[in-house]
């Protein structure tokens, strides 16, 4: 039986041509402003406890372990099931995944909420990620269906990108007002209104769209995918705050022995969760890795700049957080510019330029001392958007090589390389400016030499000139690992840049006019 909504949207035409190349007109871009709420509200929750965990300390008393997991289970889980949910979200329809999904993260936000115990809130955080895996993929998989113009989706996808960076930054500050108002439980609500009204307004405005005929999905794959991600991004987690330990390295390695299997099982099954059909098109797999690159950089600068605002610039929470917007100003632009240059010239040079607008900024950031609030700032912005410039357009290449029937596998392979991306910036780019602060209190007490945190508090404890002499050492000491750190990402950044102009030219060329041929999905992508 034909969708009725499917039948009342041009766009789903069984005709190839009209398929490839109509125009998406209002109720296509208004479809599209509706997908943007989940995409914020995901973003802001990675966030959106920085100022709420004191509150739920004093009311909910966890232990050390249980306040790490009301932080890390939402991650973890976000991250573990994208790959499956993606690859269900093309078996069973992406609007309805979607509309469970924000089902889904509704309740577990009203849990949160309420929540009357540690254990309570941290099954709340696991459902909330859960809901966040399947609305993640199922957005960005949608954008790819509701504009077959590749201009149109090219400048979608930029706004998509500058939304999810956005939302990050965002989810702190959104945080800190409510709490100025209201209970800690108010900061898990906020996504309450927009999930209800995301319910109201998908199934009127958004088709479905669904693989045809996708196989039977693999089960035994899902658990092996999680069995993948879940150790790789554990130890890459722990390995940016406790350092290269045996037990995280032994994570790393169960990660990679169950990655390996994951990856055989996908290249020898005709019904792979993961399917081998993505990877033909040129630009896929160059599209993952430089999105990879570009998340590394992202979350490995971020590692830096809150700690410089709140440590080394003595801010507030809330203050150092009004401040850490700033950047995202700049983010607003970069994106629709970057889009509207790769409709002049080769994408594979507008994605290279962005890489080298990037690398300017981490190379600013390597000039900041002790007291550089404004050249933080402009190189925090220079940075970001360079790199959301990058992920906007490696993004769009990436699904539009893909086939449109899966494109919600291709969503999730993108998205999880940027949770692996982001959990390796902050290892490796953290471990390099954390060996280079020890180094330089080699001769401090331990407390000191472990942490710029530990170093505050000892100051504080020690007070007077004594104190005020230690907290200056530490924090020229984190200022030089920052700026090790920040010279390295420059490195890694300038080497992206010459691989995406040599590896990616011809593969990124600009894309066609509406009426221009395009490699366009097929019929049979859209759910009859």
């Amino acid at each position: 039986m034909t969708n009725p909504a499917n039948s009342a949207n041009p766009a789903n035409s069984a005709n190839p041509a009209n398929s490839a190349t109509r125009l998406a007109g209002r109720r296509e871009w208004t479809a599209f402003t509706v997908l943007l709420l989940p995409l914020l509200l995901v973003s802001m929750d990675v966030s959106v406890l920085y100022f709420a965990i004191p509150a739920i300390t004093r009311e909910l008393d966890p232990s050390a372990t249980q306040q790490l997991w009301i932080f890390d289970s939402y991650a973890f889980a976000l991250s573990g099931l994208l790959i499956t949910m993606g690859s269900l979200g093309d078996r069973i329809g992406r609007r309805r995944l979607l509309l469970a999904g924000a089902a889904a993260f509704g309740l577990a936000s009203v849990g949160a909420a309420y929540a009357t115990s540690a254990e309570m809130l941290i099954a709340a955080r696991v459902l909330l990620g859960v809901g966040g895996a399947t609305l993640m993929p199922s957005t960005l998989a949608l954008v790819r269906n509701l504009f077959q113009d590749a201009r149109q989706r090219g400048k979608a996808i930029a706004l998509w990108s500058g939304a999810m960076t956005g939302g990050i930054a965002l989810g702190s500050v959104m945080s800190g007002l409510m709490l100025n108002h209201f209970w800690w439980g108010s900061v898990f609500l906020i996504n309450v209104p927009a999930m209800l009204l995301l319910l109201v307004l998908v199934p009127v405005l958004v088709p479905e769209f669904k693989d045809p005929a996708p196989g039977r999905f693999d089960l035994l794959s899902v658990p092996l995918s999680m069995a993948a991600v879940l150790p790789l991004v554990y130890g890459l987690k722990e390995i940016a705050v406790e350092g290269f330990e045996p037990l995280y390295l032994g994570c790393l390695a169960v990660g990679l022995a169950f990655g390996y299997l994951f990856v055989r099982r996908q290249r020898t099954r005709e019904d792979a969760m993961v399917s081998r059909a993505l990877f033909q098109g040129r630009g896929f797999g160059s599209g993952i890795a430089l999105n990879t690159v570009a998340a590394f950089a992202m979350m490995g600068s971020a590692y830096f700049t809150t700690q410089y605002l709140q440590s080394v610039l003595a801010m507030g929470t809330l203050e150092a957080a009004l401040w850490s917007l700033a950047p995202s100003l700049a983010i607003g632009a970069a994106a629709p510019v970057g889009a509207a240059l790769a409709q002049k010239v080769d994408r594979a040079y507008v994605i290279a330029g962005g890489f080298a607008l990037a690398a300017a900024g981490f190379a600013l950031i390597g000039l900041v001392g002790t007291d550089s609030l404004w050249l933080l700032l402009t190189g925090a912005g220079v940075l970001a958007s360079g790199i959301v410039t990058v992920m906007s357009l490696v993004g769009d290449m990436a699904l539009g090589s893909a086939p449109a029937e899966k494109a919600g596998s291709a969503a999730s392979l993108l998205e999880t390389g940027q949770e692996f991306g982001g959990a390796l910036g902050m290892a490796l780019l953290g471990s390099l400016g954390t060996a280079v602060y020890r180094s330089d209190l080699a001769g401090q007490e331990p407390a000191v030499r472990e942490t710029l945190g530990g170093a505050v508090a000892t100051a504080r404890g020690l007070g007077g000139e004594t104190g005020e002499r230690v907290l200056d050492l530490a924090r020229e000491a984190f200022v030089h690992g920052m700026q090790y750190a920040a010279w390295g990402g420059t490195v890694l950044l300038l080497g992206a840049a010459l691989l995406a102009a040599s590896v990616l030219r011809g593969a990124g060329s600009p894309a066609p006019l509406a009426g221009e041929p395009e490699p366009a999905p097929t019929p049979s992508a859209l759910a009859g």
